[in-house]
């Protein structure tokens, strides 16, 4: 049993070395936009890609022929969808997902937070991937088919350029704390910023807020400033994206 393993190692090796090269020529085939964005449909494709190569690697008893013809196809049949998508807008909605608007001038849309399945956690973590650590910054925060957020900032909060040092606004690089997460308080952040619960439920009575289970977030910066986002969803409504 032994010795035919040994055998079988040379077949492995033989098609492994021939199925590298047809799946660069394959992606390389299917273009730039199904290996840097990876739409729902492209996802699929690779998992099947990988699924096809990895039983054809793994068992020599696979004729290797039909594999490679089958990655072939998959990559035609890709190429043609994504035609398809760019060509037909309706098309393109059906199999993938829309962009969905999750902050709105500085407020989560708790609804939408949850249609795309992400977490405030992971919503925070995407901010500060962009250096934005305070809520209050953000005119506009979108999740992308691909899963990305794209951010539109308010506009004194905007990079500065070279036309912008004369600006009459400051830039400030505010950082923000979170205080109330999902109607949670955080007691010891509030402390380390040297206030307390009261201060909290002072400032959630002037937002016309009576119990901290009401908030779906709320951050305190540096200026002692609460930004807070409802989960009665209180906020003026966010505007409808469009597809593409």
């Amino acid at each position: 049993m032994e010795l035919d393993v040994l055998k079988e190692i040379p077949l492995i090796l033989f098609r492994l070395v021939t199925i590298i090269p047809v799946l660069l020529f394959v992606a390389l085939f299917m273009g730039r936009r199904a290996i840097g964005e990876m739409p729902v449909f492209d996802f699929l494709v690779i998992v099947v890609l990988g699924a096809v190569v990895g039983a054809d690697i793994a068992d020599p008893s696979i004729h290797h022929l039909p594999t490679l013809v089958t990655i072939m196809a998959i990559g035609i049949m890709q190429r043609m969808t994504s035609r398809w998508i760019v060509s037909s807008r309706k098309f393109g909605r059906l199999i993938t997902f829309e962009p969905t608007i999750v902050i709105w001038k500085g407020n989560i849309l708790e609804k939408n937070l949850w249609q795309v399945r992400y977490s405030i956690d992971n919503l925070l973590v995407m901010l500060r991937e962009q250096h934005i650590f305070d809520l209050a910054d953000v005119e506009l925060g979108v999740v992308e088919p691909n899963g990305r957020l794209s951010v539109q900032l308010i506009p004194e909060e905007k990079v500065a350029t070279k036309k912008d040092v004369q600006a009459p606004f400051p830039l400030s690089a505010q950082i923000s704390f979170p205080v109330i997460v999902e109607g949670k308080v955080y007691e010891d952040v509030l402390s380390d910023l040297g206030l307390d619960l009261q201060w909290l439920r002072k400032q959630l009575r002037e937002e016309g807020i009576e119990h901290e289970k009401d908030v779906l977030f709320a951050s305190v910066n540096e200026e002692q400033k609460l930004t807070l986002s409802s989960k009665k969803g209180t906020f003026v409504p966010a505007p409808p994206t469009f597809h593409h």
